[in-house]
């Protein structure tokens, strides 16, 4: 698995846990607006996998989970691998992954080789291609969601919302299309880098939208939250 980055601390990316970050590098996906492009690009030297292993194996005991996100860590076939050599040092697990490889989000849970999972839904299944700039298998997506909804572990959905890519509507109907899950958060764009950098000079939709949306949608989950 190549390894773009490793943050060595946060208390934000997983609830209620001190996690380090591994970035992984390569997406099936061309997001305009996404903020890790040389990730998508390669276009950074990384990390060897045992200085990954040594910093992991000095801090167990002060970290207690690991959150591997990317990129797209499921375009790595030796990501179980890695991800049971985590665990075996006692760590929690998170997953970041945008659902494209409903199999191996499967797999990582039938084996209990993770213990939360954040899926981003990036757009209505309908506008998939165009938000994303690929030619996307929606029913991988869709089994995606299906897959985490029935899972045993905790998990969240969320939708990044950026100007003149999503609408209001285009919102609504997201929510409607995962009803009835734990948890799902709109987050709103905020440009640092961007893989187009067009998008540097957008912005999420109005404080007053996202207000109304919340108001639409938070009764369909059992929470829903606006970042």
């Amino acid at each position: 698995m190549k390894i773009g980055a490793l943050q060595k601390f946060s208390l934000i990316d997983y609830p209620n846990e001190i996690c380090a970050i591994i970035f992984t590098v390569g997406c099936n996906f061309r997001c305009p607006y996404c903020h890790n492009p040389e990730l998508v690009t390669g276009s950074t030297n990384g990390i060897e996998e045992k200085e990954l292993f040594e910093f992991l194996k000095k801090r167990t005991g002060r970290l207690t989970a690991v959150s591997i996100t990317g990129g797209e860590p499921t375009i790595h076939k030796d990501l179980p691998v890695v991800i049971k050599k985590i665990k075996e040092l006692g760590y929690k697990v998170k997953l970041d992954t945008n659902g494209t490889n409903p199999d191996a989000i499967d797999e990582l849970i039938g084996f209990s080789l993770i213990d939360y999972i954040a899926m981003d839904i990036k757009a209505p299944f309908e506008k998939y291609d165009r938000v994303t700039n690929v030619k996307c298998k929606i029913d991988d997506i869709r089994r995606s969601i299906d897959i985490i909804k029935k899972s045993n572990i905790n998990y969240e959905f969320r939708t990044t919302v950026v100007e003149g890519l999503l609408s209001k509507e285009d919102v609504l109907k997201i929510a409607k299309s995962i009803k009835g899950a734990k948890v799902y958060f709109i987050q709103r764009f905020i440009p640092s880098k961007t893989l187009n950098k067009a998008y540097m000079n957008k912005s999420s939709i109005t404080n007053d939208e996202l207000d109304e949306i919340k108001k639409d949608v938070s009764m369909y989950f059992d929470r829903f939250g606006i970042r």
